[in-house]
């Protein structure tokens, strides 16, 4: 079977949907952390953006911090991460954006250390989910603003039917999902574009 094939599974077998718009993968994407399907992810997000010249992985802290780490590794490429919490030791050399978040439905302060990512920089921006597009388009906008290029966007799931994966690619940028959700409600689950 193959690895994206054996995620569906994972969604399927062990994920809920407790209804059309939240899907709880805890017990292995987030919370806790199935290493090996982490792995066989990151191996296919680097077969995926193979060609892409990447020069840094970066994510947003802290569920995309495992795919993106094996990827990174994969690509045996440096990885930063964005953090969403303001830290009072981080004040000079970081730049900052607000990000709406979907999960706790209110807005947080996204921060890059610029020092982690060099004008020219080719960046890959992998996280957990893709719903909205609100912290993704969120990266990318700390991404561009320390002089770097984005080469994609990967999503380990994307909610295909909420616009996130659309606006993405409708403003120009590459975006790879391996498990691409169509539909959901509750105890229900379908894959597809």
């Amino acid at each position: 079977m193959c690895p994206m094939e054996l995620l569906k599974q994972k969604i399927l077998a062990e994920g809920r949907a407790l209804n059309e718009h939240v899907l709880l993968v805890d017990c292995f994407l987030n919370h806790q952390v199935d290493v090996k399907l982490m792995k066989a992810v990151g191996e296919e997000f680097a077969r995926r953006f193979a060609d892409a010249g990447v020069t840094r992985i970066a994510t947003i802290e802290s569920s995309g911090i495992a795919p993106a780490a094996m990827t990174a590794l994969e690509m045996d490429l440096p990885m930063v991460i964005m953090k969403k919490s303001v830290s009072s030791i981080l004040k000079d050399g970081i730049i900052q954006t607000e990000v709406f978040s979907f999960t706790k439905n209110a807005p947080y302060l996204l921060t890059l250390k610029t020092q982690f990512i060099k004008p020219g920089d080719n960046v890959l921006l992998i996280d957990d989910f893709l719903a909205n597009g609100e912290a993704a388009f969120g990266g990318i906008s700390l991404l561009e603003k320390a002089g770097a290029k984005v080469a994609g966007v990967g999503a380990v799931i994307a909610k295909a039917f909420q616009p996130g994966m659309q606006k993405l690619r409708a403003a120009g940028y590459r975006v790879e999902a391996l498990a691409p959700v169509r539909r959901m409600a509750e105890g229900l689950i379908e894959f597809g574009e």
